[in-house]
């Protein structure tokens, strides 16, 4: 898939901007208060009470998503990806349709679009203003991935906090950074790695790692005794 109005981030970078359709707003906007946390669990706490919200349900839901789903479903839909070429087609022509093949559908995982690496471009996605993730393929968000250092550093120095990832991309490679919004997530497709052409479906979907379909990452490389 590709966008438009993207803003060249130095070198061999691209951030892939797209207007972002939250409640808040790019100029003027703040940093939320350190005490976030704290605020969210009087506002459960308060729901709770007014008889609104069933922990139970709440509860449920985040297990779900934590224990459950994880990365577990987006790892499947890489690996059939992999091994699939017209799977793979559809995929990345209609994101939300291809994931939805294999049952993975739901709230944050509306509208999909799948960003292929390639042996000249690394792809990564981020959410400047917040956090939105796609919950129905990857779970929950990990913590940094909410945190604004990587929110706001992963847009200005996109090569530099990769790095920091532990992932080195070569000065020729080109990285494009992709900005979530309330309606649109992202999922990478990572390159499969090399010799793992006798591998079935399910280990290489025990390759996929959760950063390597964000792009803070790469699949783990098969061992020789594999």
């Amino acid at each position: 898939a590709s966008m438009t109005g993207g803003q060249q981030m130095g070198r061999g970078s691209e951030f892939m901007g797209q207007s972002h359709t939250h409640d808040h707003h790019h100029d003027g906007y703040q940093a939320p208060p350190e005490d976030i946390a704290l605020r969210v669990k009087a506002l459960e706490s308060l729901l709770i009470e007014k008889g609104l919200v069933d922990p139970a349900a709440m509860d449920l839901v985040v297990q779900t998503y934590e224990h459950k789903v994880g990365p577990r479903n987006g790892a499947k839909v890489v690996a059939k990806a992999w091994v699939d070429p017209a799977y793979k087609a559809r995929l990345l022509a209609d994101g939300t349709a291809g994931i939805a093949e294999l049952g993975f559908s739901g709230v944050q995982g509306e509208d999909m679009v799948i960003l292929e690496n390639t042996p000249a471009v690394h792809n990564v996605f981020v959410c400047t203003l917040c956090s939105c993730y796609p919950w129905p393929t990857l779970g929950l968000p990990p913590a940094w991935y909410k945190a604004a250092p990587y929110r706001s550093r992963m847009v200005s120095d996109p090569r530099g906090v990769l790095a920091e990832f532990g992932l080195v991309i070569p000065a020729n490679k080109e990285i494009r950074v992709w900005d979530t919004t309330a309606e649109l997530r992202y999922m990478v497709l990572p390159e499969r790695p090399a010799g793992t052409e006798a591998y079935s479906e399910e280990q290489l979907a025990e390759l996929v790692t959760r950063d390597s379909m964000i792009g803070t990452g790469l699949p783990t490389q098969p061992t020789p005794s594999h």
